[in-house]
């Protein structure tokens, strides 16, 4: 499991079956006080991201697959929720409410 940032949307021509009427985002990932690690990961939307979005995603197949229930494991990252709010020992070090919305690529 991993903290995100949504950079964009991913459209592709590559027919997959399970992939159908999925929402692909790219996502960057984040250490929790928020600074960039330098990896991104297309992930399958279950949680109505947007642009700008911090996000937690499941990075892993067992769990992807039992959320599309998918026996053959097409599918491996997942959008599962959209984060308000991220609190560390030494206080809040992100609140969505206060955020800026734009994403510096």
């Amino acid at each position: 499991m991993f903290l995100g940032e949504i950079l964009g949307t991913v459209v592709s021509p590559v027919q997959i079956p399970i992939l159908n009427g999925q929402k692909l985002l790219l996502v960057r990932t984040l250490t929790p006080d928020g600074r960039r690690t330098g990896k991104t990961r297309i992930a399958i939307d279950k949680a109505q991201a947007g642009v700008g979005d911090r996000v937690l995603c499941i990075d892993e197949g067992n769990s992807a697959r039992g959320i599309f229930k998918d026996p053959e494991g097409a599918v491996k990252t997942v959008v599962i929720g959209v984060v308000d709010y991220v609190d560390l020992e030494s206080g809040r070090v992100y609140d969505k409410s206060t955020a800026k919305r734009e994403v510096n690529a």
